[in-house]
């Protein structure tokens, strides 16, 4: 059970990550956020939560990341609420226009949700229908540059219509974030989903140090919109 202070440092490091993309360092965080302890002794916190396996060090000399354990307590237990911002929420429902809720109306939204979130966007529309945009924003992140990845996650968008409708088999009620080996698009991807009640299913698709908490508040107020158009 991790303490306040262990807590604390995890939100750091994982919000920073997200924010960078790069190994956080002690003295680092202590300069980010003007900390009233020592670099020594926010090594000792790393330290206590490399041993329960929440943060790693990749290589000797770098900072520290957090792994997928340490992303999924951060998402269920230490994540705040994100507020969209009203260009956002405007974006999104100028993209929501419609009489009626159809095909091309998801698309709009998938598309304008992808670039709020500049990660991809996968939809299943239907049944049988699978759709996806967004991907040139995933393979400008950092760890999408190595070719092999972006082949793997090719082969894994080829076979999207058996991915969605593995997903389809169960009801997300709210956008619910699948991290790492739970991701269906692969261990290093974090995938923030959702149903909606008129038989489509929407996620976010991202690196595993997605902005989980943004994705989440877009998909919420896109269930929101089509509730409305719906009704």
């Amino acid at each position: 059970m991790l303490d306040d202070h262990l807590k604390q440092m995890l939100a750091m490091v994982v919000e920073q990550v997200i924010h960078t993309g790069d190994p956080i360092g002690s003295q680092y965080l202590v300069d980010t956020y003007k900390l009233n302890i020592s670099s020594a002794t926010v090594r000792n916190y790393f330290s206590a939560l490399e041993r329960e396996e929440y943060i790693t060090q990749p290589h000797t000399s770098s900072g520290r990341i957090p792994t997928e354990k340490g992303y999924q307590f951060y998402v269920d237990n230490l994540m705040k609420p994100r507020l969209l911002s009203k260009k956002e929420r405007n974006d999104l429902e100028e993209a929501a226009q419609a009489t009626h809720i159809d095909e091309r109306n998801v698309k709009q939204l998938a598309k304008s949700s992808a670039d709020l979130a500049q990660n991809a966007v996968v939809i299943g529309i239907g049944e049988m229908d699978s759709f996806y945009t967004g991907l040139s924003h995933l393979f400008t992140q950092n760890e999408f540059k190595d070719w092999n990845r972006i082949v793997n996650m090719s082969d894994i968008l080829d076979r999207l219509d058996e991915v969605l409708f593995t997903l389809r088999q169960k009801y997300y009620e709210k956008p619910t974030a699948l991290i790492g080996s739970e991701c269906p698009f692969g261990p290093m991807c974090g995938l923030v989903i959702t149903s909606l009640k008129q038989g489509h299913i929407i996620g976010i698709l991202g690196p595993m140090r997605m902005d989980y908490g943004h994705s989440i508040s877009l998909l919420t107020h896109v269930q929101s919109l089509l509730d409305d158009e719906r009704s």
